[in-house]
């Protein structure tokens, strides 16, 4: 005995326009809110110099750069401890003996943490210690 009919259902459908605008929305976020790997770990100003000579880029440098604001050193885009400076350039330099460092310190950096960067190169044993510049914008 059935007491119930049955009806016949249609299977559901799929509306595809809807999945397309609901991925157009997800795609226009990620978008967005993704950072680009080209964006600068520390913001710079440089220091200008009217003496300052364009050199040509070399392979064996390393930049390390002075910002104002704790951490103070970056080597590429890691951040390093002032404590851990004089062996991260002994290793570096360990690696390569003709190691040349180049030093990217913004203006308002503290000179102390500069000399102490020096200070750490000269110990660590690197033979030649480079400061990148500006050309002076009022001329």
């Amino acid at each position: 005995m059935r007491f119930l009919l049955r009806k016949n259902r249609k299977p559901p459908a799929v509306i595809i326009v809807a999945l397309i605008d609901v991925l157009m929305v997800v795609l226009i976020f990620m978008v967005v809110s993704t950072t680009f790997k080209n964006q600068a770990a520390v913001k710079l100003v440089l220091p200008e110099s009217s003496q300052a000579k364009a050199a040509p880029a070399v392979n064996d440098s390393l930049i390390v750069t002075v910002a104002k604001e704790p951490p103070h050193f970056f080597f590429e885009t890691s951040a390093v401890a002032a404590a851990d400076l004089e062996a991260e350039l002994k290793q570096r330099t360990d690696d390569n003996p003709e190691l040349e460092l180049s030093i990217r310190a913004d203006t308002d950096a503290p000179w102390g943490q500069i000399v102490k960067l020096m200070d750490a190169a000269k110990a660590a044993g690197v033979m030649s210690v480079k400061a990148f510049t500006e050309q002076p914008t009022g001329e």
